[in-house]
């Protein structure tokens, strides 16, 4: 199965969550009951560390196939403004085995406003 393709925008010093509902090849939910997920981005295919890492869960009902991908707005204001890829992997944890689900582009745009003494 080839893993879907999204565009994610990100702005820098907010806080980021987003919600992506998986389907199996038969176009059902996919249901992620005993999996665990995780997501990097990173600047180029061929970075070494990641720019930043996702909070990934398939919260309380995972048989209905939804991951939640999130990030702090502390997080998201270290991270410099441009263009990055990201994956998101799930494993299924009775059998190790990992699949990339979805791939794509984040553009992360700059913040003008500094988040110091906002309430």
């Amino acid at each position: 199965m080839a893993a879907g393709y999204t565009e994610l925008f990100l702005e820098q010093g907010a806080t980021f969550n987003t919600s992506l509902t998986l389907n199996d090849v038969s176009g059902g939910l996919l249901n992620l009951t005993g999996y665990t997920a995780s997501s990097q981005m990173k600047k180029s295919y061929y970075s070494s560390s990641a720019a930043a890492i996702f909070s990934v869960s398939t919260g309380t009902n995972p048989a209905n196939g939804v991951i939640t991908m999130s990030m702090t707005s502390s997080n998201t204001a270290n991270i410099i403004p441009g263009r990055y890829l990201y994956d998101v992997y799930i494993k299924d944890n009775n059998s190790d085995n990992r699949v990339r689900v979805l791939e794509g582009i984040v553009t992360v745009t700059p913040q003008v406003t500094k988040t110091a003494g906002m309430l």
